[in-house]
This record gives structure tokens, C-alpha cells and sequence, in this order.
């Protein structure tokens, strides 16, 4: 009898989590803002980068320096710097972000050359694209590369504050208050640390299935994009964490550098000469560069191994075709029969063919995924 094949455990989905400032772009994404308001970029980051030292001065304990720079811009908007700033403004300004050679282009040359496989598109195989950023989401919602990614995790702004006891007064009404024309409050923040919960969302499919925790324990073979099926790019050592998550659990971690900077070369190969990332190569996507190179091969290997499991799990499941055995083989050579047979005689095997392979002698086995 066959067994029943569970295609869900056999995982077609393969993702690219992209980083975003100095990964895909030359410049930090908030260029654009500053230009707008004509602010001198490089004053307003030192200030953002004193702020866990004015805030420790306070009495502050813990410091989240990873989005302080969140704070600094919400003064800005109460200093009327950057008067009536928006989100739909950092949509609109999110246009103007550059992006390094090759993208957004390569994004879909990615995804068209697995579907285009007749291989890999036999088996279901698709890539997904993600962007993990602590910049601005609105921002990368209003760039030219948002059409080519399959979600966005960034930081965000809400316009408008909940007053004290706003749940006291008439629910049907809450919403209706108009907004005060600018953001004033922090909705959403990630960190170089939280962008691992990401990965966890992104593994577990909680992104796409709202009723999914992140935190709920969920078996690896249930998970919708199993570790191994991850590549990770980014451009240095604050994406330690994300590199080692991917890492440990079979992944695989590239870092960039910007072409032609000595410093960030040396930031990069030093992460790879500590086993922090499998490669590195310069931020460039064209085609033939070693970047596209080693990433197009990376989305190749893993779709490979995706179909060859999916063709060994149907082997083991389905079994051998049963053959006819024909009684008479034994008249039908005797009697110099050339008619072809279904079944031949068996013949003793030799020395040759009883010795174990390699493989027996050592006790190779495939490797099971072990997840989180």
C-alpha cells in the first residue's frame, strides 16, 4: 500500500531577508528627508549617536541606541525643523532613495530564474524577497524597490496621541478625530537585535497568518520557511545576530561592502574570517558581478536541494513498481528464447559487489534539520 505523501512538509519556499541602509543603498535612506528640510546630515547623526550618553546623564539605565535616532526625529517635528512631517511625506520622499548598481532589477531576475527553471518549477519552488531594516518602512514603501519585495519590517510613526481615558468616551467616535498633520508618536521599532523576532516571524509564517504568535512553539516541519531555506545580506557587524541565527540553522549569510572602501572590506572580511558570514563581495548587482555571482548561485543551491528532497522523500514513500514474474523464464531459456523478459536470472554476486561502499564503511546518513 503507498503511503500518504505530505507535500506540506516538503518545503518549496526559499526567501532573500535583505538589510537596507549601506546593503542596497550608498547612503543612509533619511538622505532624502534631510535634503528636504536642508538639514546637515552628519550634525543631525552625531546628535542622534549622543543621545544614550544624554539620556544615561538623566538617570536612563537601559538605552535602545539603535532608534534613538526615532526620538531625534519626533524633536525635530516639535522644534518645527522638520515642520508637518508626514508619512505620506516619507512615501513621497522614499522615491528619491538611490540604490546601488543592478537594483532593483536583480530582485526580479532572482525570482524569474526559478520559475523560468522547468525543474524547480515543476516542484512549486518560489523565492520571496524580504526587507528587514531599522530605517523607515514608509520610506521603503516609497522606493523604487518596494514592488520587487514580499514584505517590509521597519520602523514607523503614528500621527496623533491617545489622550489619557480615551477609552472612557464614545467608542464609535474615537476614530474620528482628524490628525494633527504630522507624526508624533513612535508606533513601531526595531533594533539590530529584534531583527532576529523577523526571522522567527518570517520562518514561522506569522507574517502571513496573523494568527501564528511568533512565540508559540511550532515543530520545524510545520514551519513554513524552514531556516535552511534562508539567505541573509547585509553590510556589517550590527547584523551579528541575524547572521548567527541564519547561520546555526543551516542557512546561508553574505555581507557587502561598499566598492572601493578599504574600511568596510576590512569590516566584512573580518566577519568572514570569524565564521560570521559564508561570503562577501562588493555592493553591486549587476550581472557577472561576483555579488550576483555568489547570491544567484546561493537561490540555486537551495532550490536545488529543495527538489532533490522532494524527489527523495517520493521515492521512499511511493516504493519500487511491482514487476509480472514470468514461471517459465526457466523453459524460455532452455529453450534459446530471445523474446525480452520482464525478469532475469539472478546471478551470484561477487566479492566486488558485496563489499560496502564508502559511504556503509563510514556510516554516512543524510543530515536531519534541527530547529528552534
Amino acid at each position: 500500500m503507498v503511503q500518504e505523501i505530505n507535500m506540506n512538509n516538503l518545503k518549496q519556499i526559499k526567501v532573500l531577508i535583505w538589510d537596507f541602509d549601506k546593503t542596497l543603498t550608498p547612503a543612509y535612506m533619511q538622505a532624502p528627508l534631510f535634503a528636504r528640510f536642508n538639514i546637515d546630515e552628519r550634525k543631525f547623526w552625531a546628535e542622534a549617536s549622543g543621545l544614550e550618553k544624554f539620556y544615561r546623564k538623566r538617570g536612563a539605565h537601559n538605552v535602545s541606541k539603535d532608534s534613538l535616532y526615532l526620538n531625534h526625529i519626533l524633536t525635530y517635528v516639535r522644534d518645527g525643523i522638520f515642520k508637518n512631517l508626514t508619512n505620506d511625506l516619507l512615501v513621497t520622499l522614499g522615491a528619491e532613495i538611490e540604490f546601488y548598481p543592478g537594483l532593483p532589477d536583480f530582485f526580479d531576475k532572482l525570482k524569474t530564474g526559478v520559475t523560468s527553471d522547468s525543474e524547480f518549477s515543476k516542484h512549486g519552488v518560489t523565492v520571496e524577497h524580504y526587507i528587514v531594516s531599522t530605517g523607515l518602512r514608509k520610506m521603503i514603501e516609497g522606493s523604487r524597490i518596494a514592488p520587487y519585495v514580499d514584505g517590509i519590517w521597519g520602523c514607523e510613526f503614528v500621527e496623533g496621541t491617545a489622550k489619557a481615558n480615551y477609552l472612557d468616551g464614545d467608542q464609535s467616535k474615537l476614530f474620528e478625530e482628524p490628525s494633527p498633520g504630522f507624526i508624533t508618536d513612535i508606533a513601531y521599532a526595531i533594533d539590530n537585535t529584534t531583527k532576529t523576532r523577523a526571522l522567527f516571524e518570517i520562518s514561522k509564517g506569522a507574517n502571513k497568518h496573523t494568527e501564528i504568535d511568533v512565540n508559540a512553539s511550532l515543530a520545524p516541519e510545520d514551519r513554513r520557511v524552514p531556516f535552511q531555506n534562508m539567505i541573509y545580506i547585509a553590510d556589517g557587524p550590527s547584523d551579528v545576530p541575524a547572521f548567527s541565527i541564519v547561520n546555526q540553522y543551516g542557512g546561508q549569510t553574505f555581507a557587502v561592502y561598499k566598492p572601493g572602501k578599504l574600511d568596510q572590506f576590512v569590516q566584512v572580511n573580518r566577519l568572514q574570517r570569524e565564521n560570521r558570514v559564508q561570503g562577501i563581495g562588493e555592493a553591486n548587482y549587476q550581472d557577472a558581478s561576483l555579488t550576483a555571482f555568489w547570491i544567484s548561485n546561493a537561490v540555486n543551491v537551495v532550490a536545488s536541494r529543495i527538489v532533490q528532497a522532494r524527489q527523495t522523500a517520493l521515492r521512499e514513500k511511493v516504493g519500487a513498481t511491482p514487476q509480472h514474474i514470468l514461471t517459465d523464464l526457466g523453459e524460455r531459456i532452455a529453450n534459446g528464447s530471445k523474446e525480452p523478459s520482464s525478469v532475469l536470472p539472478a546471478k551470484k554476486p561477487s566479492a566486488t559487489e558485496t563489499a560496502p561502499t564508502p559511504a556503509k564503511k563510514l556510516g554516512i546518513s543524510a543530515s536531519n534539520e534541527g530547529q528552534m
